[in-house]
């Protein structure tokens, strides 16, 4: 492919770069363009020849500043689009991608959730409901439908917040709990507890060997990430990691799979705390710690992910909402992070996911029965735009205690429905 523009800039090297990873010959010679035979880009103000793609500019790939722009939406071959300057394509796709991908608007001013996070609700996507739509890949296919020629693929993710319900547990903590069972008469719970810690039971959170065999039935390479605070807080609650417990299994996990750090939030607020967290899962499973998710999905551009790559991570797993399932940059597909302050393409690669269990069952406040038609939806709109579909589960919600027993099964039949 041959894309003619009069101008270039960073902006318009990186998008080309991310939308058409094969290669582009990007020219301002008119000559060349008009010879050359392939697949071709008129990204200029004038129509050259009737054997290209025209598509007029905006002016956004061509600024050097963070600004509030205009994205009225109106639809083109039934998908939201916005950047209209006319051309055979009626607006500027190169832009707009531009725009959603490098989340151009979280560099603005906003009002932030309860967590601090960048609100879904503010967002153009959520506002123009095309959230739930991997809107640069559709607009892709519809403007060069041979050259996607991608396959559907599935990338089963796991965050490991809680290793375990009781096993590894402080004693007094483990005590304590025990005392307001006995007291509550919550026999059952109290029940369990013993047999766990007599060894008649396994802990219910204990699903690694179920994860590790369903996904290896299917063929799937799953990615665990583990949260390893030095101490609880009110939202990170996962066992120490000093524990002997929590070393031998990610010692156990680290054998066949991938892993990466889950960024405590305490982390969020004291950078030092990664580099600590990060050299703890090194440690144990004696690899480099390249990948990351943060945990409660707390991130802030750019700040984030510059202290991602100045610790060594180049794969990160957030791009997605932490109140939501959708698609956060509109892509299934996985891209490298543009600094958009700096005005630089990044080593870091962005793999966003569209799913988390936790979002369905507690801010979509969705049954069983409506998640597995929201998963179906998701494979099926990925499917048509040749993508990759990320998905996050926990193991504390894939126990087979009775009130996780659907959701489990709905883990297992969307597992299987991607084989």
């Amino acid at each position: 492919m041959i894309l003619f523009s009069e101008y270039t800039s960073p902006r318009l090297s990186y998008i080309i770069e991310i939308l058409f990873p094969a290669g582009t010959i990007c020219t301002n010679n008119k000559e060349d363009f008009i010879k050359y035979t392939g697949e071709k880009i008129n990204y200029s103000n004038e129509k050259i020849n009737d054997r290209e793609i025209w598509v007029k500019p905006h002016l956004l790939l061509f600024e050097k500043n963070i600004s509030s722009q205009q994205t009225e939406i109106f639809h083109w071959h039934d998908l939201p689009a916005f950047f209209k300057t006319g051309g055979a394509i009626p607006f500027d796709f190169l832009a707009a991608s531009f725009y959603l991908i490098t989340r151009y608007e979280e560099y603005l001013p906003f009002p932030p959730d309860e967590y601090g996070r960048y609100p879904h609700s503010a967002s153009i996507t959520f506002k123009n409901n095309f959230l739930q739509l991997p809107l640069i890949d559709l607009w892709l296919h519809e403007i060069f439908p041979q050259e996607n020629k991608h396959s559907f693929s599935i990338i089963p993710t796991f965050d490991i917040d809680i290793a375990y319900k009781y096993a590894d547990k402080p004693a007094v903590k483990k005590f304590a709990i025990a005392i307001k069972e006995f007291i509550t008469g919550n026999w059952q719970s109290l029940s369990r507890r013993m047999n766990v810690r007599n060894g008649k039971a396994k802990d219910p959170f204990d699903q690694f060997d179920y994860i590790e065999n369903l996904t290896r039935d299917f063929s799937l390479q799953p990615i665990y990430f583990f949260l390893l605070a030095g101490k609880n807080s009110r939202y990170d609650k996962n066992i120490s990691p000093q524990k002997d417990g929590m070393k031998n299994l990610m010692k156990r996990i680290a054998v066949k799979n991938k892993m990466g750090i889950h960024p405590s939030w305490q982390s969020g607020d004291n950078k030092n705390l990664l580099k600590v967290e990060i050299e703890k899962l090194e440690k144990v499973n004696g690899k480099k710690v390249i990948r990351s998710r943060q945990h409660y999905i707390r991130m802030t551009m750019p700040h984030t992910f510059r202290r991602l790559i100045e610790y060594g991570i180049t794969e990160d797993y957030s791009m997605g909402y932490g109140s939501i399932n959708g698609f956060r940059a509109s892509t299934s597909k996985s891209f490298f992070w543009y600094d958009l302050e700096n005005e630089e393409k990044t080593n870091l690669q962005i793999f966003p996911f569209c799913y988390m269990d936790a979002n369905s069952i507690y801010e979509q406040k969705q049954s069983p029965a409506e998640t597995e038609i929201e998963l179906a939806y998701y494979k099926n709109i990925i499917t048509k735009s040749h993508g990759q579909l990320i998905g996050i589960w926990h193991n504390h919600f894939l126990s087979e205690e009775k009130e996780w027993l659907p959701w489990r099964k709905v883990f297992e039949d969307f597992i299987e429905s991607c084989s």
